[in-house]
């Protein structure tokens, strides 16, 4: 896509971290004018419980806040933190909570990118007077003039390419937004970082989900509803096996998801692994490892990023998690444009409800959905 002209206001979107900070250096490089914005998502003082002393690797820390705004101040570019946290716990919180507890397996970082960073930030950049927005995800964004869209692409860092939580993207976000480091690999960045002298050059990559701070997705729901002062019942229910014969109990469905193979704490000689849960009777199924692989799924509120919607079934690759080797299936449209079903060439192992399935051909995103 053409690059804005040199008057235009960029809004940055600075986590902090070496990536956001190198793309407003670079931008300014470049001779756009920018404001640097930080959205404060979630407050890290709340549930002390779960803190774990010494932790690295959260993102949105109130140490990434202070990275942000010394970048900023470097730059000598306006910077505002912006205060998203009631939107961020209505729209990214509480559904990853209603879907755990469902027997789903939610992805908060998606829930985030569709309701928070390309949605309300867009709205808080053009109450500023940006037109664009310019974040440090490893994307690419390009005009098809043969269709008149806008087309999302891999980043060229296969490793690093976060396309999978991009999926929700709309084609009015996709006019406004600016990924510059799309082209470039994770190495080339930090070398980009350096030469311009960046201070987040070194600084190590976020891995952790911000809202939970030591990866229990099940002591954090039950921090959670007792921080909202709501009681939880005691859940208790059975672990049984394909044939139904009952293994052990266990004391929530929300503390298993699909593929899980260690907590399970029942022993019969071989690996056991998680099939499903069913949160109706609280029964957590377990099985083989071959009884995790599934020919076919479903996919619901597909949003189809780059292309029209099909109405006749077409190839591509598909990937069901974001570190899943994308896979060679054929996508059989439904009569809503919405759902589609995926039927794989070869069994994919843990198809995960709640998960997303993303569609490409090659590197252009085709569309992505939810599992059902």
């Amino acid at each position: 896509m053409p690059d804005p002209s040199p008057d235009t206001l960029i809004a940055v979107a600075m986590s902090g971290g070496v990536d956001s900070s190198t793309v407003a250096a670079l931008l300014q490089r470049e001779g756009h004018r920018l404001v640097g914005m930080t959205m404060q998502l979630w407050n890290q003082r709340r549930l002390p419980e779960l803190q774990v002393e010494g932790a690295t690797g959260r993102c949105c820390s109130l140490d990434d806040v202070y990275d942000a705004r010394a970048v900023a101040n470097i730059l000598g570019i306006p910077y505002y933190v912006v205060n998203f946290e009631d939107d961020f716990e209505r729209t990214v919180v509480k559904p990853f909570i209603d879907e755990y507890l469902s027997g789903r397996t939610p992805i908060p970082c998606t829930l985030c990118n569709n309701h928070v960073k390309f949605d309300k930030f867009l709205e808080m950049a053009e109450g500023v007077g940006a037109s664009h927005v310019a974040t440090g995800h490893y994307a690419r964004v390009s005009f098809n003039p043969d269709s008149g869209r806008y087309e999302l692409r891999k980043g060229v860092d296969e490793s690093k390419d976060q396309t999978y939580f991009l999926f929700g993207l709309t084609q009015p976000q996709l006019a406004r937004t600016l990924f510059p480091l799309g082209g470039m690999t994770k190495p080339e960045v930090r070398a980009l970082a350096a030469s311009l002298k960046v201070p987040t050059a070194a600084k190590h990559d976020s891995q952790e989900i911000c809202f939970v701070p030591n990866g229990d997705y099940a002591a954090f729901i039950d921090a959670w509803f007792k921080d909202q002062g709501i009681p939880r019942q005691s859940i208790q229910g059975e672990i049984v096996d394909t044939s139904g014969k009952v293994l052990a109990g266990h004391h929530g469905v929300h503390h298993y998801t699909v593929g899980q193979r260690k907590g399970l704490n029942v022993a019969v000689g071989e690996p056991l692994y998680v099939i499903a849960t069913n949160p109706m009777t609280q029964q957590v199924i377990v099985g083989r490892n071959e009884d995790l692989l599934r020919r076919t799924l479903t996919a619901k509120d597909v949003n189809w990023v780059s292309v029209a919607p099909i109405t006749e079934p077409r190839s591509a690759q598909v990937k069901i998690r974001n570190k899943h080797l994308a896979a060679q299936a054929m996508l059989i449209p439904t009569s809503d444009p919405k759902r589609v079903e995926v039927r794989f060439d070869t069994p994919q192992r843990a198809v995960t409800p709640g998960q997303a399935a993303v569609f490409y051909d090659g590197d252009l995103v085709l569309a992505g959905g939810w599992i059902e």
